[in-house]
């Protein structure tokens, strides 16, 4: 499975481990334009731009297929089975104003002959998308999609035409297939996700599902590999509460089977990724404030695993969906915890700084992480690890170079078997990859004196969502919960109004010499210790201004009383304290 790289070096193939040695199978093209490169779905062909020609290659056999006169290709794209090579060049109007030539080509790939070409004006969503036996294809077009049937181009066989169709996406997997279609809200109307099966569009009745939103300029759509149900990120460009600058994002779910809700995230702010399980049952989300946190969620949306809070924006499932990969790219240092999801044990926390490009090998075993131009132009090159920790092979490009991609050649599922999960880390060549940690800026005044750890935020740990044997798994309802809270909130007052009762005056102005045989200073010479007693110090007195302030007949809030009846658990603890318990 050798990857593929492409740089200002030209192009070229790496053997996979453990030789990583440059391919011969491939014959590397030299040419510092290679603009676009694309593998076939079972990685048996290859195709690529190199400002000349496209060529299309049989990996296998190392026999160049097919050389087609388009130098301007900026896209390429194979359809799954290999019958079809799709090519996008960049749309140009004539001199004159006239509309410009068709600039989408579908060749093919037995013939080598053009089977169709169409105007693409945009880039987004430029190719074609297949069902994975290739008996449908379909395009967006002004608003509606078109279907074609067997790959014949020259007649539209189906339309699905709602108000404004924005995007779509096919349903993975066998057939019969399903469409997934946003539509934008308009004039104080919602936006909506519709599902349908294929070739049944008749009117608002006929959809699988229907899940309509404010709040969304953009939507990100996510069938999972059963094509059971899809994952819905719906995205604002602003976020009008002005908490967050990477806008507002909500997640919704849809079933084929009709049912759909909002998955309820626990903590606020941006959704950075979201990515299903090779097992379609359930879906991993990365959100929140920095530091993040991590859910597994199931397919009733409740929490089934919770990996706490971490410097995290990305959640990357092995193809076989037996370990996941949560780590902290782009903005963040490049941290990584690789997590076994059977048992919810971490193995390892690599850490690859500076990388732009995360991806699984499709053996569920290696991974390759890269610095890429032009998003970074320094330090470019990749590095092939085992998910234990072990860089097994690093490539650094010569700093006058850039390297562009790095990408491994696919292969069809069921290829390569699940392997037991390890926790002994591979043995490689190449030293552990372990970062010295930076150091945090002290002051010069600081500097002799002994570091205390102060931290912005307290890391949650991870734990265990499932509901315990005996509970009841069933998810209670908005208006159950409700109830449910106002129970609690009920017992809570009824409690305090018990233990106000039992506390008399006496009681409330006792414990003054106790507070006063603590006063004197103490150092223990732990700072952080010393830190924690003045803390608690400070505590006691306000608690000592509030038993005054309620002699002298003053009305205590709720919350003032919670404080009083926190003093001889506060006393305690600081009497541990300066014992050095």
């Amino acid at each position: 499975f050798p990857p593929a790289v492409r740089g200002s070096e030209g192009l070229y193939m790496v053997n996979g481990p453990p030789s990583f040695t440059e391919s011969a199978a491939f014959q590397r093209d030299s040419g510092k334009n290679c603009k676009a490169v694309a593998f076939s779905k079972d990685g048996s062909l290859f195709a690529w731009c190199n400002g000349e020609k496209v060529n299309v290659v049989n990996v296998t056999r190392s026999e160049l297929l097919h050389s087609f006169d388009l130098p301007k290709t900026v896209c390429l794209e194979f359809s799954p089975k290999n019958n079809v090579l799709a090519t996008w060049q960049a749309y140009a109007t004539a001199k004159d104003g006239t509309a410009g030539v068709p600039n989408l080509q579908l060749h093919d790939l037995r013939t080598g002959k053009c089977l169709k070409s169409f105007v693409q004006k945009k880039m987004q969503n430029w190719c074609p998308c297949w069902a994975d036996d290739e008996s449908i294809c379909a395009r967006n077009v002004n608003n509606e999609v078109h279907f074609f049937e067997n790959n014949n181009f020259n007649t539209i066989a189906n339309k699905l035409h709602l108000q404004k169709v924005s995007d779509f996406v096919l349903s993975p997997g066998a057939q019969p297939t399903k469409v997934a279609v946003y539509v934008p809200g308009s004039k104080g109307a919602p936006s909506f996700v519709r599902l349908y099966q294929y070739p049944n569009f008749g009117g608002p009745q006929s959809a699988l599902a229907n899940k309509s939103f404010f709040k969304a300029d953009k939507v990100t759509m996510l069938w999972n590999k059963k094509a059971t149900a899809v994952l819905v990120v719906a995205s604002t460009e602003v976020d009008k509460s002005g908490a967050s600058y990477y806008g507002e994002q909500t997640l919704h779910y849809l079933a084929a089977s009709g049912e759909s809700a909002v998955v309820q995230l626990p903590k606020n702010g941006p959704i950075y990724d979201v990515a299903w399980s090779p097992n379609s049952v359930e879906f991993c989300a990365v959100y929140g404030f920095m530091p993040a946190k991590a859910t597994v969620f199931n397919l009733k949306c409740d929490p089934v695993f919770d990996f706490g809070t971490g410097p995290r924006n990305a959640a990357y499932y092995s193809p076989h969906g037996h370990i996941l990969v949560l780590a902290g790219f782009g903005n963040l240092r490049g941290q990584m915890e690789v997590w076994d999801v059977k048992n919810y044990r971490l193995i390892s926390k690599p850490v690859a700084s500076d990388s732009t490009y995360f991806a699984w090998c499709p053996d569920g075993e290696h991974i390759v992480t890269a610095t890429c131009a032009p998003r970074l132009r320094v330090g470019n090159g990749y590095k092939i690890w085992h998910y234990t920790g072990s860089v097994l092979h690093s490539h650094e490009v010569p700093c006058d170079e850039e390297m562009w991609q790095v990408f491994w050649q696919p292969f069809l599922d069921g290829v390569f078997p699940e392997r037991a999960v390890r926790y002994q880390a591979a043995g490689s060549e190449l030293p552990r990859a372990e970062p010295s940690p930076a150091q945090a800026y002290r002051p010069p005044a600081l500097r002799n004196r002994p570091v205390t750890s102060s931290k912005l935020h307290e890391d949650e740990p991870p734990q265990n969502m499932k509901p315990q044997l005996g509970g009841s798994d069933k998810p209670l309802s908005k208006t159950a919960l409700k109830n449910q809270r106002k129970h609690e909130a009920k017992k809570a007052a009824k409690q305090e109004a018990k233990a106000d009762a039992h506390q008399g005056p006496a009681q409330v102005r006792a414990p003054q010499n106790a507070l006063q045989s603590t006063v004197p200073a103490v150092t223990t010479g732990d700072p952080e210790v010393d830190k924690k007693i003045k803390n608690l110090k400070k505590k006691l007195k306000a608690i000592e201004q509030l038993k005054e302030q309620a002699a002298a007949g003053k009305q205590l809030e709720k919350n003032q009383v919670e404080k009083i009846q926190k003093e001889a658990a506060l006393l305690k603890e600081l009497e541990d304290l300066e014992l050095g318990v």
